[in-house]
């Protein structure tokens, strides 16, 4: 059955990820139940979030009575405390929450997460640091990761493609990248096509495999 948008989430742990989380769930007109095992914790968000407990997540009495089984979606924000997170995740599972998403502080643990129930798994620091190290080479504006080995990047064209329709650059043959939108200074994003010319000041969304787009972002 299709799940809207918006449908209630809870949210477990309250930390700088997990309060994150859920304070801009709630701008966005998410109803949240948020839970976490530290009272002074708890008193701190409850002026940001309507539903918001301190009860102990590996109590999986201390859920049901919580109404935790009611929830399509559910976030282990948990932290440090691998023990916690794990066995949250597991009683989640065992609670039958069809959406289970689980923050991870490594790969081991993510590993762990998923064979306990979890249905995806957040790398927050990990995929940060991707992100950035991506950032700080070539002429990359932005980075993001769709998939284990495709990404979209925005970006600036090289100077051997200004003034040239994208139809008679060879792009996608050449690096294996495509020129999903551009942006002219003082305009908006537009779908690119094949009689797009670009120009200096010109940013781009490209598209392509990992490896592709990085050798396209150090072309000059």
């Amino acid at each position: 059955m299709p799940v809207a948008r918006n449908d209630p989430v809870v949210v477990i742990g309250l930390g700088r990820f997990g309060g994150s989380l859920a304070v801009e769930l709630v701008r966005r007109g998410t109803e949240v139940l948020a839970i976490d095992s530290r009272p002074k914790v708890v008193q701190s968000m409850s002026g940001k979030l309507t539903h918001v407990v301190a009860a102990d997540s590996t109590d999986l009495e201390a859920l049901r009575q919580l109404g935790v089984p009611d929830f399509y979606r559910a976030v282990v924000a948990i932290g440090t405390d691998l023990e916690s997170s794990i066995l949250t995740t597991s009683l989640l599972a065992e609670l039958e929450i069809e959406d289970i998403w689980a923050k991870a502080i490594s790969r081991d643990h993510g590993r762990i997460l998923e064979r306990v129930g979890a249905h995806h798994v957040i790398l927050p620091e990990h995929d940060m640091g991707e992100r950035v190290a991506h950032l700080l080479n070539g002429r990359m504006l932005d980075y993001m990761e769709v998939d284990a080995n495709y990404a979209l990047v925005k970006t600036r064209p090289p100077r051997d493609y200004i003034g040239v329709p994208l139809g008679e650059t060879n792009l996608r043959r050449k690096y294996g990248v495509t020129v999903v939108c551009v942006k002219g200074q003082y305009e908006e994003f537009t779908y690119a096509d094949a009689d797009t010319v670009l120009g200096y000041g010109d940013v781009i969304i490209i598209a392509g495999k990992i490896e592709d787009v990085e050798r396209f972002a150090e072309v000059p």
